[in-house]
């Protein structure tokens, strides 16, 4: 550790010491599973920030949602209940009236005990109105403060961190190995947020360099929410927007494939705080959601900030070429080499637009509209399967989407055209068929040159185009203490993909069944199939095939409440992938969980010991892994090997959560861990880290 970052850690330890506050409600599980769903469509590992994703739950468990005055748009934001609970829930009150307790919820249909006892910490039932008398200098001064700063290294050197050998000319990293988190931030309950957020990745140079002003990315942000009648929202500085169903603009966390079966809509506010540090997923500038009129929201938003991308300059050798253009954006938001520090905001993008919302009795209608414009085109270099990308430097998309409650059924969807008068289309429906069975339908068109910037669509691949496809999903709950559920989707591309040379179709099925005893365990078996067409080298050949691929896992997990203090929880996975020319490969991964949480004691800590032994990457197991306070990583596992992980948190000092954490992963089958810049000469990769949270 460079003890040049000491200063600010001590620097959270400074301010007034006020009333203690608790930290939030651990994530529920199936956040967990969720992120995990969401890595293993995208084929990657990540880490992911409870903050940004999940942040309205924190202020749910301090300032609990009250189920009587809701809108469809809150009750979602809380993301515990799923898309057909929340059409019984709106159902049930429209019919029965308001809530007499929050017990009640136990006879709206769908609602299963174990959703019930997830929601209870961040719900309840009153029945008064917004109290939109309430200054905004009342809630700053009333309001919580927040203070985080977090440090995170690998100990192992890597390559891009070794000095180059006599007559190497490869590139290396321009920092050292350590990653800087700060944070600030001051809330109301879900009213008004506003604070600074500085990050320095590791590798990245810090208070010299390219960055002489110290970290590399800074965001700042001011969120005011229901002000009053007719500020619904107000963001400024930097912030997030989602719009329909995602067809033409969604900057926020979004659900695909996951073990939320029923869940599938995209939804939620239009504008967003954002406090993130993805260094791409924001707008920059303001916007606004104001009520015209009892039925009418405008929503209006703009942004200008720097992207990363590839610049081609002008070559007076061609004459075709006559202005620098960008071959490609850099969405990886890493700025380590003089390569990616040259990448760095070399284009400026303008992005504006608007919605115009008719609100409903039982749903809405709206009309949206985004604008894109680059200081330089882009130009990525035509090749068979992105010859119907956009190219351009300014991109015009409308759209048109819709949600309406029909007495069990809700209907919902969007339809966007791009200014090349391409149309794209995403409809669904969602029931109770029963008061045990859940049903959703999904059905999605997305032409092969459908062009859109910062779309994130329901869809098996990125990109919201080449893509026609079916999803169906069912919930059954035969017992209180059982749940079935299940998924199918179908979808074909009728036009190449990268490394897939030809059309292609693809399925991937989905069964869980799931028992569970109240305050005691929960346990289930899944079972996922996933078959799509893609390139296979064809041996002893230079020539590719197209064939069908197949990915298959088998999933067991089970958590068991010891005691107050004390959970296990045990996974094991087993999966193989063939397809009609290469080897079948196999693997398994097993791991085992203690979580000790002690009321009334200081000290509490999450260990997990994972063994795996699978024949690559091909055959590899994405696990949700605790890490420090509110953040998480997925990683893969795969070759032979185990991975360790220790998370030490003590609140011994009043206002005050320290927090240190190590990590061991370890391959016995490797001489080396990692590629690129990356790679470690040996088999073991040790992460250390620790974070210090302040609250006044």
């Amino acid at each position: 550790m460079n003890w040049q970052y000491i200063p600010l850690f001590l620097f959270v330890l400074t301010g007034p010491i006020l009333l203690a506050q608790t930290d939030s409600i651990p994530l529920p599980d199936i956040k967990g599973e969720i992120i995990e769903d969401i890595l293993l469509n995208a084929d990657e590992e990540g880490d992911f920030e409870f903050n940004t994703a999940f942040e309205y739950l924190d202020a749910y468990a301090a300032s609990p949602l009250d189920l009587n005055e809701a809108s469809e748009a809150d009750i979602r934001e809380i993301g515990l209940f799923t898309d057909v609970q929340v059409l019984n829930l709106l159902q049930y009150r429209e019919t029965v009236g308001e809530l007499i307790s929050i017990y009640e919820l136990q006879a709206i249909p769908g609602l299963d005990l174990a959703t019930i006892r997830k929601v209870v910490p961040y719900v309840t039932v009153k029945g008064h109105v917004d109290d939109y008398q309430l200054s905004l200098w009342e809630m700053i001064s009333q309001g919580k403060n927040e203070f985080y700063n977090r440090w995170q290294t690998v100990v192992e050197q890597q390559k891009g961190y070794r000095p180059l050998g006599e007559g190497e000319t490869a590139s290396r990293y321009l920092g050292d190995q350590n990653q800087i988190y700060f944070r600030f931030k001051h809330s109301y309950g879900n009213r008004l947020s506003y604070g600074i957020t500085a990050e320095k990745d590791r590798g990245e140079e810090f208070f010299k360099g390219s960055n002489s002003e110290g970290f590399d990315f800074y965001s700042a942000h001011f969120y005011l929410r229901n002000y009053n009648q007719t500020i619904k929202a107000l963001a400024i500085g930097d912030y997030g927007v989602s719009l329909g169903q995602g067809l033409i603009f969604f900057s926020g966390f979004n659900y695909g494939k996951s073990a939320q079966v029923a869940t599938i809509k995209r939804s939620g506010r239009q504008l967003r705080a954002y406090s993130s540090v993805n260094e791409v997923n924001f707008l920059r500038g303001a916007g606004a959601t104001l009520g015209v009129s009892e039925d009418i929201e405008v929503t209006l938003f703009a942004s200008y900030q720097g992207i990363d991308g590839n610049l081609v300059l002008p070559d007076s050798a061609d004459v075709d070429v006559l202005e620098a253009s960008i071959s490609s954006l850099n969405a990886t938001g890493l700025h380590r080499t003089e390569r990616e520090i040259e990448d760095q905001n070399v284009i400026q993008k303008l992005t504006t637009g608007g919605s115009v919302k008719y609100k409903l009795d039982k749903g809405h209608i709206a009309l949206n509209g985004v604008y894109h414009q680059f200081s330089k085109p882009l130009q990525s270099r035509i090749q068979p399967y992105n010859q119907f990308y956009f190219r351009g430097s300014e991109l015009i998309n409308a759209s048109v989407d819709y949600n309406y409650r029909l007495g069990k059924f809700n209907l919902f969807g969007e339809t966007a055209v791009s200014d090349n008068g391409s149309i794209a289309t995403l409809n669904g429906l969602l029931t109770g068929l029963d008061p045990k069975v859940d049903f959703a339908l999904l059905f999605r068109h997305y032409p092969r040159d459908y062009w859109s910037i910062g779309s994130s669509p329901f869809a098996e691949t990125s990109g919201g185009r080449n893509e026609t496809g079916l999803y169906t999903g069912i919930v059954v709950r035969p017992h209180r203490d059982w749940i079935v559920s299940a998924y199918l989707d179908v979808w074909q591309h009728p036009w190449l993909r990268f490394q897939v040379d030809a059309p292609s179709h693809g399925y991937e099925y989905r069964f869980r069944l799931t028992h569970f005893k109240k305050r005691k365990y929960t346990a289930y078996v899944e079972v996922r199939d996933e078959i799509k067409q893609r390139n296979v080298p064809i041996f002893e050949t230079k020539s590719n095939d197209i064939l069908p691929s197949r990915r298959f896992q088998t999933r067991f997990n089970f958590s068991y409440k010891v005691s107050q203090a004390i959970e296990l929880r045990s996974r094991v996975d087993l999966g193989f992938s063939d397809n009609e020319v290469n080897s079948y490969q196999d693997g398994f991964a097993v791991y085992q969980d203690i979580i000790f949480k002690p009321l009334g004691f200081p000290l509490s800590f999450t260990t997990r010991y994972a063994l795996f032994d699978t024949d690559g990457f091909q055959v590899r197991f994405y696990n949700f892994e605790n890490n420090l306070l509110y953040t998480f990583s997925i990683p893969a596992y795969y070759n032979r090997g185990s991975r360790f992980y220790f998370n030490l948190r003590y609140k011994g000092i009043r206002n005050m959560t320290i927090e240190a954490r190590f990590a061991q992963l370890y391959w016995s089958d490797q001489a080396t861990i990692g590629s690129g810049l990356e790679e470690i000469n040996g088999p073991v990769r040790t992460e250390l880290g620790a974070q210090i949270k302040y609250q006044f």
